[in-house]
């Protein structure tokens, strides 16, 4: 525990800020992915949409900041946080910053044979979540987040 916290004072203020509230926000994706999809999924964006995939070069500093966060946070949570919650606290990281992005969902089939689901995020041309092994799934569904959506956080938690 106490190489985690000296692991954590070695930030500097700015990215401590962004890490707690990566973990803050991987607890609320976590209550959100326990909650039925269908109820979920109009907050998520625009459906069967996409976001442009080039980016704007003022935010690459925002995105690879916030994509480390929620690498280094979903592995420091009491609860899972897998592709799908990742994904989701790094949307609402991006709407706070007014940055676009589409969450994509994808399905494959594992060795056995099985199905198995995968999720990740993308904003311009950096995949924020979820790029490690995106490329052997199907895409499903898409949900585009424009900087003049204003949905999910606001509306998902009642404000």
């Amino acid at each position: 525990m106490l190489k985690k916290i000296k692991g954590f004072l070695k930030y500097d203020n700015r990215m401590k800020i962004i890490l707690l509230e990566a973990f803050v926000l991987l607890g609320w994706s976590r209550i959100l992915k326990s909650i039925p999809f269908s109820k979920v999924a109009p907050f998520l964006g625009e459906k069967s949409a996409e976001t442009a995939s080039c980016v704007d070069e003022r935010n690459k500093s925002k995105l690879n900041d916030i994509s480390k966060a929620i690498a280094i946070m979903s592995h420091h949570t009491l609860w899972e946080s897998k592709c799908l919650v990742q994904a989701l606290a790094a949307m609402n990281m991006l709407k706070r910053r007014k940055i676009e992005s589409t969450l994509y969902m994808g399905m494959a089939k594992d060795e056995k044979g099985s199905l198995i689901a995968h999720a990740w995020l993308r904003s311009g041309s950096f995949y924020v979540t979820g790029a490690e092994g995106m490329e052997r799934f199907t895409v499903v569904g898409t949900f585009a987040n424009s900087v003049s959506n204003k949905r999910m956080e606001g509306e998902v938690n009642g404000s």
